[in-house]
This record gives structure tokens, C-alpha cells and sequence, in this order.
């Protein structure tokens, strides 16, 4: 008996061993990514203040940029403890109050972070979807810094980030949590349709909806994940009207209330009449994709 509790002894504590050596392997990677210096030149862009651009911009960030989903309502910051497995998750103070990094940020930096997924000193931001920010043309992204600009300082002094074994084991198995690594910083930059009622200027407002609801809108599995958008979903029994209610109300045809924090639909509701048609005219020319049984 003994023999046997010794080799099961050595049986553990060599499973230990392997579990602390992949957990070590883990961390030295993804320290790597966390502190590689990316070598870019962002964009100098000129950022107006004209009350048009600021009230664009304002309407970009309060609907489709989604920026107060995670960093609040008044974009001062907020942090969300996930346990010591995951670490804790900090998310910037965007205005220019204590502890806000709108009181350094140079023009510059803000293309960097939003674009570029960067930190000042170009190191890659976490969780940060600058990958899908990428996608906005020239003028709506002088628009959000120029809005983002005018926010009111909000003195709100936030811990640093921590970042903890499952957050680093998600960080490899999903690269665009480090969207730096993902983003092509020297391709040509995507083309920019006129805003206006067609099925081009509904795809450049649907970049936003590809992280829950997949590259090719025909949804995600798991829990939380977003629905098929294509024709082969539930849309294709929806009309225009329907859908254009549903975002103003949370409530779908079939009278089921959507959960705001994993739908975000009092922002995208925030859109305009002509912005929602165009959402779904691009949504009905979507290949259908049938739902999995």
C-alpha cells in the first residue's frame, strides 16, 4: 500500500510539475505580447473643433463605437474585478480629470490607441477593439477625438491592470485581445462609403457587431454570443419595421426583452432612421446562413 500512495505521490507531483511548467510557458509568451514595442507611424491626423465635427463624433461614440459599454456612461473609467484567475481589468479614464488620459494624450496617441490598438509608447492596449476602430474613415475618426476631447474632466484614479493565468491562456487563444497583433498598421486604409441609405454605409456601421456576432454575422456559439444576423436566422421572418423597433425598444417581434448587457441596444437604438435602413439593407443582402439545429 504504501508503494502504491508513493506512486501516486509521484504521479501528482509530476502532474504539478507539468501544470506549473505550461503555466510558466504561458506567461513568458504572453509577457512578450504585452511588452513588444510596435515600430509604426500613425497617422497625423488634423483634428478639427467645429461644432459639426464635435456633434459627429459624439454620435459615433454614444451608438456604434459603443465606448461607454466598458469605459461608462460618463467615459471616466471603470474597473472590473474578474478574481485572481483572470485579474483585474482596468479600463482608461478618457477625460482630462485626474487620473484621465486625456490630460497627456497628444492628437497622436489617440490615433495610436484607436487606430492602432498602441499605448503611447507602443506597447499593444488589452481588449481594446481597435481592430473594428481601424475600420472608421478619416473624418469619423477626427470626429471622435475631437468629440472625445470635449468631455468634461472626471478626476477618477484607476489601479493599474492585472493580468491573471486565464486572462494570459484567453490572450493566446484569442489574438484580438491584443488587437495590435491583428491589425495589418501599414496596409492601405479600407475604403469609406458616403453616409446615406445603401448597403455599403450599412456594412461600414456593422464593423461593431462582428465581435459577438461573427466576421460573417451568422452569430457565435457559446453563452453570451450574438444571433445569426443573416437571412437564414430569425431576421428572415422580421421586417424593416421590426427590426428598426427592436433596437429602439429591446424588445424583439416575438416580445422577448434583450438584455442590455449583452445586447447593446439603448446605444445602437441612438441611431438614426436613415442609419438603421441602411443596417438592414446590408444585413438582407447577407448570404443566409441557417442556424444550427
Amino acid at each position: 500500500m504504501y508503494r502504491i500512495l508513493k506512486g501516486v505521490g509521484f504521479i501528482l507531483g509530476g502532474l504539478v510539475g507539468l501544470a506549473a511548467l505550461a503555466l510558466g510557458v504561458v506567461y513568458f509568451i504572453t509577457e512578450a505580447q504585452l511588452n513588444k514595442t510596435y515600430q509604426i507611424s500613425a497617422e497625423p491626423l488634423v483634428i478639427p473643433s467645429d461644432s459639426a465635427v464635435v456633434a459627429r463624433g459624439k454620435h459615433l461614440v454614444t451608438t456604434v463605437g459603443l465606448c461607454a459599454e466598458c469605459h461608462g456612461d460618463n467615459l471616466a473609467g471603470q474597473t472590473f474585478d474578474e478574481g485572481p484567475l483572470v485579474g483585474l481589468i482596468s479600463v482608461p479614464n478618457l477625460t482630462a480629470g485626474q487620473g484621465g488620459i486625456g490630460r497627456t494624450f497628444t492628437d497622436t496617441d489617440w490615433v495610436r490607441a484607436l487606430r492602432h490598438g498602441l499605448h503611447p509608447n507602443d506597447k499593444p492596449v488589452i481588449d481594446m477593439p481597435s481592430n473594428y476602430y481601424y475600420h472608421f474613415s478619416d473624418a469619423d475618426l477626427k470626429a471622435i477625438i475631437a468629440y472625445l476631447k470635449t468631455l468634461p474632466p472626471q478626476d477618477n484614479q484607476l489601479p493599474p491592470l492585472e493580468v491573471g493565468p486565464l486572462a494570459r491562456i484567453f490572450i493566446l487563444q484569442d489574438p484580438s485581445l491584443l488587437p495590435a497583433q491583428v491589425i495589418d498598421h501599414s496596409g492601405p486604409r479600407p475604403a469609406a462609403p458616403e453616409p446615406g441609405v445603401t448597403v455599403e454605409y450599412g456594412q461600414y456601421l456593422t464593423h461593431f457587431c462582428r465581435p459577438c456576432h461573427g466576421e460573417n454575422l451568422a452569430g457565435e456559439s457559446g453563452a453570451g454570443a450574438g444571433q445569426n444576423l443573416t437571412p437564414g436566422g430569425e431576421l428572415a421572418t422580421w421586417t424593416e419595421a421590426d427590426f428598426m423597433n427592436t433596437l429602439r425598444t429591446g424588445v424583439n417581434p416575438q416580445g422577448r426583452k434583450l438584455d442590455p448587457k449583452m445586447m447593446p441596444w439603448p446605444s445602437l437604438g441612438k441611431l438614426s432612421d436613415d442609419e438603421l435602413k441602411a443596417i438592414w439593407l446590408y444585413l438582407q443582402s447577407l448570404p443566409p446562413v441557417a442556424d444550427e439545429a
